[in-house]
């Protein structure tokens, strides 16, 4: 025998006026009518092929049948209203395990020294970080939440963006001793520019600057190609070459001196930072949490100076 939803429905009216004692009591609790009540029962009865209730016009029992039925499928019914309820819980009590999927950098530089507090305030919350640095399939994956830089690609999965950060063209002192200032963009095709592995397409992202509406790509190369933003910032820092990185996380290297801003009369090329998950609708509350965990501590870092909040995006080009 198929299994399909009019079945447990009428397992589920079964139950009912069993409870009730009559069609008419099942038929008001169940918001039928008791002729519908009794159409449900004979279709249950000609479902399973047996007769399950003797009835008159003043009583009701179960067949020795429909009592063995109903003695084996109400634990089962139980078992779903148990489910139910813990699942309608997830909807407003944080608790169960959350598995966040987090670009590294952002983990180690915005999350990691905020995460004790989020787990006091959710003491009923077990938290799987994983830093990776391509976002992956997060449906096949079990992930819960990623928080990834960059324009996100057109997909089912929600995006909402968190801050925007500046892209700043920088260089060491030592490196700038060695070879020389730039003194505009086109002059960076004769030094060593830092390429940085695009996760999402594979290939080293293009250098663009941006003044207003005026973007001026330009044609870098290097002998570095990386994949990790804190290893490009200390090649950067030791002299290897020319960088473009996030202004997010650099500015006390710029305060000290130990990385210097090219082309400060170009700032304006922005890198968005987002939160990814798989469903606006019905988000368990562990994920609505960490969503506005994600927002409040985004909130701190715009403060630090070279970023913009979501509410002042600006559409700029993806890094």
């Amino acid at each position: 025998m198929s299994f399909d939803g009019r079945l447990l429905g009428g397992v589920s009216l079964l139950a009912a006026v069993v409870e009730a004692g009559s069609f008419a009591k099942a038929a008001e609790r169940m918001g039928m009518s008791p002729s519908g009540v009794s159409r449900s029962m004979a279709r249950l009865e000609a479902r399973v092929g047996i007769r399950l209730l003797d009835r008159n016009t003043r009583s009701l029992r179960l067949t020795a049948e429909g009592r063995h039925f109903y003695d084996e499928v109400m634990p089962h019914l139980e078992g779903i209203e148990i489910a139910a309820g813990r699942a309608s819980k997830a909807a407003h009590r944080v608790e169960g395990r959350l598995r966040v999927n987090v670009d590294p950098f952002f983990s180690a530089l915005v999350m990691a020294p905020h995460l004790p507090a989020f787990c006091q305030d959710h003491p009923d919350l077990q938290i799987e970080v994983f830093t990776r640095e391509a976002i992956g399939d997060l449906v096949s994956d079990g992930m819960d939440v990623a928080v990834r830089f960059g324009p996100q690609p057109d997909s089912s999965l929600v995006a909402r963006r968190l801050l925007e950060t500046r892209i700043l063209t920088v260089a060491a002192p030592s490196y700038l001793k060695r070879r020389g200032t730039p003194a505009k963009p086109a002059e960076l095709a004769m030094h060593d520019c830092l390429q940085f592995r695009d996760p999402q397409t594979g290939h080293p992202f293009g250098w663009e600057f941006h003044r207003g509406r005026t973007i001026q790509p330009v044609v870098t190369r290097g002998p570095l190609l990386l994949t990790d933003v804190s290893t490009m910032i200390a090649s950067c820092v030791a002299g290897a070459g020319v960088a473009q990185l996030m202004s997010l996380g650099i500015q006390p290297l710029l305060d000290s001196g130990t990385l210097v801003e090219l082309f400060p009369d170009w700032p304006d090329e922005m890198f968005p930072l987002y939160a990814i998950y798989p469903s606006r609708r019905h988000p368990a509350a562990k994920v609505r949490a960490f969503l506005d965990f994600c927002v409040r501590i985004t909130g701190d870092a715009v403060s630090e100076g070279g970023l913009r909040s979501a509410g002042a995006f600006q559409k700029g080009r993806g890094r």
